[in-house]
């Protein structure tokens, strides 16, 4: 049986990368920060699950991960672990770069001190924000790099520190540069889930308008659940390579707002340009998307578009398995529900406390 650690277990993609791990007969460790306040939503349903075990650590102490290391033995570490929000990137530039550049080194360095070198094959979740004011369209495993945020340039170093590992110590060590990809399990801060709750809210009648920022930014949106396969098959990968890992498919932000909000049953007409641009509401003309200044970030990447020949040829991984419109599907199905029985859920405790209040109930 096979170990393999994994980094930010907690986060959309190792929830997704754990389950596919433990399909595959996998023991799973997965890394967690101690907190007052543990956030396991995503992975609840595998917690007590014989091959499942999670472990504290953090990316900041080289010690934790030196000692976790040392008692796991893996044979697979997935470093998934990040501070991964590019807008706080901008307000938490030194954080950002202790877990997403200094925390790559680190774990690489544990996995030295344990004398693992040659045993122990380690994925870096790079990202295609590396390529930021982008140099050339589509963007593959050649074109040069001019990251555009505090983000982007932690995660650059993180990127070329495993590649001197693999060059200086011959380890197999590798980077997914992973474009977009999105899941019903994404952060509700993430442009992709805002816009899908801010549909079902609007729809159910619990938020009256959607802010956004650029609605031209361009992206290449995958599906979380498959891109996880890809980060498997690239340490099952004769050699130690990156590789892209996007679906070849790009869309505005625009694009991804208009059919999130048709799936939530609303049809949408854009008038205006730029920060004066609305989404209105075809029914009942009433304004239910609108851009906001705030939302504009210090320097915005704004056409990212991933070229996946590699992975589809080398690793047989095939990118289009979700279509870009049965993700958005998915996530807005999920947040209509969702909304649906939070807003249950909010009527039952009103009436309990009213109840309670009249002492109707004990």
């Amino acid at each position: 049986m096979k170990k393999a650690l994994i980094t930010g277990v907690t986060g959309q993609d190792g929830s997704y990368l754990s389950e596919f791990l433990l399909s595959k007969g996998y023991e799973v460790h997965g890394v967690i920060r101690r907190s007052s306040v543990d956030y396991r939503e995503r992975i609840a349903h595998l917690e007590g699950k014989p091959n499942f075990h999670l472990h504290y650590a953090d990316m900041t102490d080289s010690m934790s991960l030196v000692k976790l290391v040392g008692n796991v033995m893996p044979d697979e570490i997935y470093n998934l672990a990040a501070q991964s929000h590019v807008q706080v990137s901008f307000d938490a530039p030194e954080f950002t770069a202790d877990v997403d550049a200094t925390g790559v080194l680190r774990l690489l360095e544990a996995v030295r001190t344990n004398h693992l070198e040659k045993t122990c094959r380690i994925y870096q979740a790079s990202t295609s924000e590396l390529y930021g004011k982008v140099e050339e369209v589509p963007q593959n495993e050649n074109t040069p790099f001019h990251p555009y945020s505090p983000y982007a340039v932690a995660k650059l170093y993180g990127y070329w520190i495993v590649k001197e590992y693999r060059e200086a110590y011959d380890m197999f060590c590798c980077s997914g540069i992973l474009f977009n990809h999105e899941s019903e399990r994404r952060g509700e801060t993430f442009v992709t889930r805002k816009i899908t709750l801010g549909a079902a809210r609007i729809a159910q009648g619990k938020q009256e308008c959607l802010y956004l920022g650029n609605l031209d930014s361009l992206r290449d949106w995958g599906y979380a659940k498959d891109y996880v396969e890809c980060m498997w098959l690239i340490l099952q990968h004769d050699t130690p390579e990156d590789f892209v890992i996007a679906t070849g498919v790009q869309h505005t932000v625009r694009e991804f707002a208009t059919l999130a909000f048709r799936y939530a049953g609303i049809e949408l007409e854009w008038q205006g340009e730029g920060i004066d641009e609305k989404g209105i509401n075809k029914a009942n003309g009433k304004t239910v998307v609108a851009v906001s200044e705030d939302f504009y970030r210090p320097t915005d990447v704004v056409n990212l578009w991933g070229d996946p020949s590699k992975a589809k040829a080398e690793l047989g991984w095939n990118p289009q398995s979700t279509s870009f419109e049965e993700l958005v599907h998915i996530m807005v199905k999920h947040d209509m529900q969702k909304v649906a029985s939070d807003h249950v859920a909010s009527v039952m405790r009103t009436n309990l406390a009213e109840y309670l209040e009249k002492g109707l109930v004990k």
